[in-house]
């Protein structure tokens, strides 16, 4: 599509703006459940400017068209939007504004800037209108404005609801009802509001297919003290399962009867919401009620796997993993004597998973990025642009998958012909990061946050850097990125980001050379005890991801003994775990790759 279509979508947009009265209308990556993965009915964003990245904030005034992103999208911001008029925002980067610091200093006073507020969050909405207010800058919560310009919108997902059953499921939708009541008593709430979609499948250990990549569907949920109120589009959900969930006091009601629940709440009782996962436009409906703010009780509770579900995840981790051996076998053997694409890898690794015990789906869309297209941290290969396997260099692939004991998510570079040893010193590099924070130990409840310079260290020194976290909290088959950890010293710390067991993780530090190659190489950890003392309780790693780390781009003479002992002692156990569920050439190029060093 030519990027002069985008232009005509804006000069539609900013019509549409002036019918209003707006000065400024901006057009959030978002939706009414402030989801990651959008269902198409939300991809507003990427409808207007033609940019695909999942993360960006559209601006748009009678003479200026601006998307924000951070530094994962950079390099595929400036390609989607080419030609189209709109400029490209590198949020974070010396001398470029904040939205709202760029409203600031180029809208005069008086100026109205128009949001759609089912798409924005209580919190952002309250920093952006107190920034805003401060320069005489007005926002108004408007309908939805791209909508009403998008010819042809998707409808809304309709896909069915199911049960997440044993011997996956490890508690019972009564256990989760009663942990989240009983913080709803320590908060004196009457009522509780959920509008994010994993929080309410977790909470009723329902599953769905309404949005790409996570097993979530569409709803809002209002939990009283003895009642639970689930609005979902009529049809979702199966008389049996009806029947099932009203044993346990659940009632189904449309989806779009939620706004009138929550005006009929009874004038002084007291409402429990999540400023942050909840949208200013959804809510305000709850006029007669009292407000009470703190983090859903649910998004705590689901970080904690119990260690039913650790041992789910062990063994989903085991399927993943036997799952790339086939499909890292494949590719060493094929390399070189057919083609292979970037598409490709997507395709087979996807067929690799797919023949394994309990998979559902892959858990979010594949990175396959060589050479220079690595260094695009969130690259998608598209049938219009998307490179060869060739030559020499270094392919990164990302990827997960969705099973019902787990969600996996791991990355591996491999080498493709004769890397050159620049590329191999800093995978080298990449990989002493992601060591280091691997064998850490540190106090209960510490602040993710904190742990991050332990995996940046090696990288620091060697006067590198990478923009993006080196972890994000994953889910118990439900979102491949959840909270509250993140290990990241860029994001601000809050009292909910504490360390704690049974906590699922990421480690995947980076280091990527803009037209030349990235490299990020990622395990799974999970928080396990490690050892009481008279200073308190501590916590150490368990890696669950079960793959060889690649060991012909190491320069071993880079290696600190403990760091090559720990990759050797990681070989040894992916070998031993791997060994019973491979055959043939996977089998072979398991050994293979397993070798100490």
């Amino acid at each position: 599509m030519g990027n002069s279509v985008f232009e005509g979508r804006i000069q539609r947009l900013r019509a549409a703006m002036a019918a209003r009265d707006l000065d400024a209308c901006i057009v959030l990556s978002s939706d009414p459940h402030l989801s990651e993965y959008l269902p198409d009915y939300w991809q507003a964003r990427a409808w207007i400017s033609g940019f695909e990245g999942s993360a960006g904030t559209l601006l748009v005034t009678d003479s200026f068209a601006g998307l924000w992103t951070d530094s994962r999208y950079w390099e595929q911001a400036d390609h989607d939007l080419t030609g189209s008029g709109i400029e490209t925002m590198r949020a974070g980067a010396d001398g470029v504004l904040s939205i709202t610091g760029w409203m600031l200093e180029e809208l005069p006073d008086g100026s109205r800037v128009g949001v759609h507020g089912q798409t924005l969050s209580m919190l952002t909405h309250r920093k952006w209108q107190s920034e805003l207010e401060d320069g005489g800058i007005s926002l108004v919560c408007e309908p939805d404005i791209p909508g009403e310009i998008w010819d042809d919108r998707p409808a809304l997902p309709n896909a069915p609801v199911y049960e997440h059953k044993p011997p996956f499921a490890n508690r019972t939708r009564a256990d989760n009802l009663a942990a989240v009541r009983q913080s709803m008593t320590q908060h004196q709430a009457d009522w509780h509001f959920l509008s994010t979609l994993d929080d309410i499948a977790w909470l009723l250990n329902l599953r769905g297919g309404d949005v790409s990549y996570n097993p979530v569907f569409l709803a809002y949920a209002l939990v009283g003290c003895d009642v639970v109120r689930l609005f979902v589009e009529p049809g979702k959900i199966s008389p049996e399962l009806v029947q099932i969930l009203g044993r346990d006091g659940v009632e189904i009601a449309p989806y779009t009867q939620v706004s009138q629940a929550l005006a009929d709440l009874p004038a002084g009782q007291v409402l429990l919401v999540d400023p942050a996962r909840t949208t200013v436009g959804v809510i305000s409906a709850a006029a007669s009620v009292d407000w009470t703010e703190a983090v859903n009780p649910s998004h705590l509770l689901k970080s904690r796997k119990n260690q039913a579900e650790l041992d789910n995840v062990r063994r989903a981790m085991e399927q993943d993993g036997a799952a790339l051996c086939e499909f890292f076998a494949w590719f060493e053997e094929t390399q070189g004597k057919e083609r292979i694409t970037e598409i490709d890898i997507d395709e087979k690794i996807t067929q690799a998973r797919a023949r394994r015990e309990n998979f559902v789906t892959p858990s979010f869309s594949t990175i396959a990025a060589y050479n220079a297209n690595g260094a695009m941290p969130h690259y998608h290969a598209t049938e219009q642009a998307h490179a060869t396997i060739e030559g020499d260099g270094l392919l990164l692939i990302d990827s997960g998958g969705q099973y019902l004991g787990g969600t996996t998510d791991i990355t591996r570079v491999v080498p493709v012909g004769n890397p050159g040893r620049e590329q191999k010193r800093d995978y080298t590099i990449v990989l002493k990061g992601m060591v280091a924070l691997s064998l850490a130990e540190f106090p209960r409840g510490i602040p993710a946050p904190m742990l991050d310079p332990i995996a940046r260290l090696p990288i620091w020194q060697a006067g590198a850097e990478f923009g993006h976290g080196t972890g994000h909290g994953v889910g118990y088959f439900l979102n491949v990125h959840e909270g509250p950890q993140a290990i990241s010293y860029r994001t601000p710390i809050n009292p909910n980001m504490g360390m704690e067991p049974g906590m699922i993780t990421s480690n995947e530090p980076g280091l990527y050379r803009p037209g030349k190659w990235g490299i990020r190489i990622e395990n799974l950890v999970a928080n396990i005890p490690a050892g009481t003392t008279e200073f308190g309780e501590f916590l150490k790693f368990e890696t669950l991801t079960l793959c060889p780390i690649d060991t012909r781009c190491v320069l071993v003479e880079l290696l600190a003994p403990q760091e090559k002992a720990w990759l050797n002692d990681y070989h040894a156990q992916v070998r031993e775990r791997l060994l019973p569920l491979v055959e043939d050439r996977a089998k072979q190029w398991l050994l293979a790759r397993t070798q100490a060093l």
